[in-house]
């Protein structure tokens, strides 16, 4: 059981979580930090950042809170230039943040919504991935995970905006974990219906249930598993793969 725990083991890594001041997000991040991760923290609130920093030194290890608009491109380079001053390298990258408001009807999406919608879901992991990937390539090598949606899978047109940037998200990783293969394992964890902070203006009767073979949301710390294997050794021949976390949604 030792060796099995010495997969999982995150001690002397560095990690950065985008949208990691709540939901999935956070889940991953304290996940990371148990494991023995140092964990960089991002989200455009700098106050909720620092508070799960506060969570990551809680459980022994260094934290960096860093505020940022992942849909403004501007940021980026700012975020990793400051991850490797303080750190020095960047070991597991998760682009999770993201945002999926719904518009009155396709006619009535605006350029600015779709920009922003976009922005955040596919240009800002975009170019992070980017960033990032190529110092992970020049170096000891690295694991990057986008977060996308089974609405890429399971388009509707109330979200089609959205379907559309997570399904560019889930086609990103493949092109990258050849661009920055073998030194750099890139992949998609694919969620389902999770009952975090956004749930909350869901109608209950889609909290309640789901059209899944198992019929419910799934619970934030189920998250964790499927992260800590993608981010760990014991996934280290696994690349390019999307990996559904979402009940067995048909």
């Amino acid at each position: 059981m030792s060796d099995i725990a010495q997969l999982f083991d995150l001690t002397g890594k560095v990690a950065l979580v985008t949208g990691g001041s709540r939901g999935l997000g956070r889940e991953m991040v304290l996940a990371f930090a148990s494991a023995g991760a140092d964990v960089v923290v991002v989200s455009r609130k700098r106050e909720a950042c620092e508070a799960v920093a506060v969570e990551v030194e809680a459980l022994g290890r260094r934290a960096m809170a860093w505020p940022c608009h992942v849909g403004r491109w501007e940021e980026i380079a700012p975020l990793v230039e400051a991850v490797y001053e303080q750190f020095g390298r960047l070991d597991i990258l998760v682009n999770n943040a993201g945002m999926s408001p719904l518009a009155p009807s396709l006619t009535e999406t605006d350029e600015a919504l779709f920009d922003k919608i976009v922005g955040v879901n596919f240009k800002g992991p975009f170019r992070l991935a980017a960033l990032v990937g190529e110092r992970m390539m020049a170096g000891d090598g690295g694991t990057i995970i986008n977060v996308s949606s089974t609405g890429a899978l399971r388009p509707e047109p109330r979200f089609a905006v959205y379907a559309g940037a997570k399904a560019g998200l889930n086609a990103l990783t493949t092109a990258l974990a050849f661009a920055y293969g073998p030194k750099v394992r890139v992949n998609t964890i694919s969620p389902g219906q999770f009952l975090t902070d956004v749930a909350k203006s869901w109608p209950q009767e889609l909290r309640d249930h789901t059209p899944g073979a198992i019929p419910r949301c799934g619970l934030p710390e189920e998250i964790v598993t499927t992260a800590l294997y993608l981010a760990s050794p014991a996934s280290s021949y696994t690349t390019g793969a999307i990996l559904r976390v979402d009940g067995g949604l048909p």
